[in-house]
């Protein structure tokens, strides 16, 4: 393990906001580490900003740790990279392998933080809350165009159903709602005891009145929501992801908005948010005409992959991250369930 002259763990932390220095920064700050904020993202062209014997670079879900990265970092003495997210996608694990980079992540922080998002997305929609807080503040009191729909007798379809896609399905299974799934790994035991089901995916598409999903991206997850599944879809339906926003092919989505075929959407993720989410783009032209002609409609509400944004899930992340450095630091390994690679 490297170690800087002081002898303190030296950390490098990229892509940090005011919530993470006050959160996962004092975190590590207290723990006896020596930590360096950055605010851009770690990428080919921003590595170079890792000093000399840095031991370990933190990360979040949009730095870019490409081959090339892994190759600078390992040069410099880099032997750790901790992932202050549960995503690990940005990352080269075979490079950080064959460099011999330990990965670990944060598996989950709050997944109640997450499904609750999930389900205020789907609540909003269905009752025009952006439209209705609009029309008072200009002193507009009607009410036509704002009819919803009761939830309750109502079908809800989930796409994945890991800690978050459960949590998700119980609140949704208060307002009594039918709650249908798919998953690759079905939980029958969980499913029955909290009377749910499981059912194929072109079934669920059929039934759903809203359709959220809860699945990691992968190879075989990419678009999972497509042009040919959207036509298969409940006329009217509510799309919700707040997972990663690759699962949604977006330009078929807006032509399922165009026609009516969809009757809203809640995005907290989008497949393109690299260099616009977390970031402050006021005062700039939108450069991105899918995500310009996706926020022209009405019924479509757009956060910028803020679901995971509460106090206890911040204080988790600060937990585990620095957990994960610590143990790295006494020459150890976290947890198992945290390494991505080693």
């Amino acid at each position: 393990m490297g170690t800087t002259v002081s002898g303190m763990t030296s950390v490098t932390m990229f892509d940090t906001k005011k919530y993470d220095r006050e959160h996962i920064g004092a975190s590590l700050v207290d723990a006896g580490f020596e930590v360096k904020f950055r605010e851009f993202r770690l990428n080919p062209e921003t590595v170079e900003t890792v000093t000399e014997g840095t031991d370990v670079v933190c990360v979040f879900v949009n730095d870019k740790v490409t081959r090339e990265v892994i190759e600078a970092l390992a040069a410099k003495g880099v032997k750790m990279i901790a992932l202050r997210c549960a995503g690990f996608n940005g990352v080269d694990l075979q490079a950080a392998k064959e460099h011999g980079l330990l990965v670990a992540r944060v598996p989950a922080y709050s997944p109640y933080a997450v499904a609750e998002h999930a389900v205020t997305l789907a609540m909003a929609l269905n009752r025009h809350i952006p439209q209705a807080n609009r029309r008072v503040r200009d002193m507009n009191f009607t009410l036509d165009g704002l009819v919803g729909f009761d939830m309750h007798g109502k079908t809800v379809g989930l796409i994945g159903t890991g800690k978050i896609g459960k949590i998700a399905g119980q609140i949704f299974k208060g307002f009594g709602m039918r709650v249908v799934m798919w998953d690759p790994y079905p939980d029958h035991a969980w499913a029955e005891e909290h009377g749910l089901e499981y059912v194929a995916l072109s079934i669920l598409g059929r039934a759903a009145d809203i359709v959220s999903l809860h699945v990691p991206l992968f190879p075989e997850t990419e678009h999972i929501i497509n042009e040919l599944v959207i036509k298969e879809l409940k006329p009217g339906v509510i799309i919700i992801n707040v997972s990663r926003g690759a699962l949604i092919d977006t330009v078929a989505l807006i032509e399922a908005l165009k026609s009516g075929h969809v009757g809203g959407v809640g995005l907290d993720v989008y497949e393109e948010e690299e260099g616009k989410f977390f970031e402050d783009l006021s005062g700039e032209v939108m450069t991105d005409d899918v995500l310009a002609r996706l926020l022209t409609f009405p019924n479509v509400i757009v956060t910028a992959h803020q679901a995971f944004l509460t106090r206890e899930a911040l204080d988790e992340i600060a937990r585990v991250t620095t957990e994960n450095i610590a143990a790295f630091g006494r020459g150890e390994s976290p947890e198992e369930s945290r390494i991505v690679s080693v």
